[in-house]
């Protein structure tokens, strides 16, 4: 199996290669691993800690316990790793203590050995998904404690397989997994890995440190003026396609803000379109009056959420549900479509009634209109749910300790 994970490892690297050639992101992702480790200088007298995060919302799922752990020791050396290029583009649009941020080389046992002989990290935490055995092992063997943080495990992974057992010898170089939920603690526990810890979704700490910190934003506050708001969060094409016919009533009783998942130039032009006259656009407001904003920008959605009474997530279309957690913060109703099966907070909001979903304009109609006359009532639900899974940095720092 090893030898199918390195064949595995080095044809997708290939694949990207080939792709750089014709794709914006994939070449980002190729011309980030060629910056060669000695670039990179480390104070000898401290303490590296390395974080793992797939993406940008791995990043902010990590982001408590970073914080929390650069408070707890101040002259520590905080190194973050991204497999993807989001991270590396927008992870500095978050308040943030970390030192050092780069893409995590190609996981083969050369480069795993060669990142891990240079950074020395003392401590590794792998944030909620991505186990990338080599650097698991070298980072193992060289005395490092390895934490998992906010991890999320179902029975459909590969580790709990017949075929998962070169996967679990990757989850077993772990000295402790901090789980989101019981579930994912029960599993690993069906596979003799017994060092875990339920502490919860970390996000939730990370989204009351955003709202409470979350500032005006003259654009949004001279487009909102006093009127309802109904949010289009992270859209997908799909979602816009299912939505946008809804959006001609509902702009009779709101105004609509869309921030959408793909914010080039040609997809912001086509929701432009769908409409008898352009929404305004972000980058570009002139405050016409109009009852439409376009977010075309990156890094301004979750403080949008201030301003709305409704909101509406992209992704549950596919199955890929964006962050419902942001607009949860606010208190505001949240709707998504069916596919949500993956993602424990998307369930507990519904079956708390703070959240609905959708399965077509209709629906989204209807939907809106039963949430708008519990308006008050879902606003306190969700603070009663936020106090209560708050807190999972904190556990994670004090077990460390």
């Amino acid at each position: 199996m090893r030898l199918f994970y390195g064949f595995g490892i080095r044809s997708f690297f290939a694949v990207m290669w080939i792709a750089s050639w014709f794709h914006p992101k994939a070449k980002k992702w190729i011309a980030g691993r060629r910056i060669p480790l000695d670039t990179y200088r480390i104070p000898k007298n401290k303490e590296l800690v390395w974080f793992h995060c797939a993406s940008l919302g791995e990043f902010d799922q990590g982001l408590p316990v970073m914080n929390a752990y650069k408070k707890a020791k101040p002259d520590s050396f905080l190194l973050v790793t991204f497999f993807s290029p989001s991270g590396m583009e927008f992870y500095n649009k978050r308040d943030h203590q970390v030192d050092l941020a780069l893409y995590l080389p190609l996981d083969t046992k050369r480069k795993a050995k060669k990142f891990v002989a240079h950074f020395n990290p003392k401590s590794v935490f792998f944030v909620k998904y991505e186990f990338w055995y080599n650097h698991l092992k070298c980072a193992r063997r060289n005395g490092a404690k390895i934490y998992g943080v906010s991890s999320l495990f179902r029975p459909t992974h590969r580790f709990f397989k017949w075929y998962g057992g070169f996967f679990r010898e990757a989850l077993r170089l772990f000295d402790h997994f901090y789980t989101q939920d019981i579930r994912s603690k029960d599993l690993l526990n069906s596979i003799g890995i017994d060092q875990v810890t339920v502490t919860g979704d970390t996000r939730y700490d990370r989204m009351i440190a955003v709202k409470e910190k979350s500032q005006e934003n003259e654009i949004l506050r001279n487009f909102v003026e006093d009127s309802p708001v109904l949010i289009l969060g992270s859209s997908w094409t799909i979602d816009e396609e299912i939505l946008i016919p809804a959006l001609f009533e509902l702009r009779q009783k709101f105004k609509i803000i869309i921030a959408p998942h793909d914010i080039s130039e040609k997809h912001v032009e086509q929701i432009s379109a769908e409409f008898d006259h352009d929404p305004e656009r972000y980058t570009n407001f002139q405050n016409l009056g109009r009852d439409i904003l376009i977010l075309d920008t990156i890094g301004q959605l979750t403080n949008a959420y201030q301003y709305a009474d409704l909101a509406y997530i992209g992704g549950g279309f596919t199955g890929k549900l964006h962050n419902i957690l942001e607009p949860g913060a606010f208190g505001i109703p949240i709707f998504f479509g069916p596919k949500y099966s993956r993602f424990p907070e998307a369930q507990l909001f519904v079956d708390q009634g703070v959240a609905f979903t959708v399965e077509d304009s209709y629906s989204f109609e209807k939907a809106v209109e039963e949430a708008s006359g519990k308006r008050a009532q879902i606003n306190e639900k969700l603070s009663e749910i936020f106090a209560k899974n708050q807190g999972a940095a904190q556990k994670i720092i004090r077990s460390l300790s």
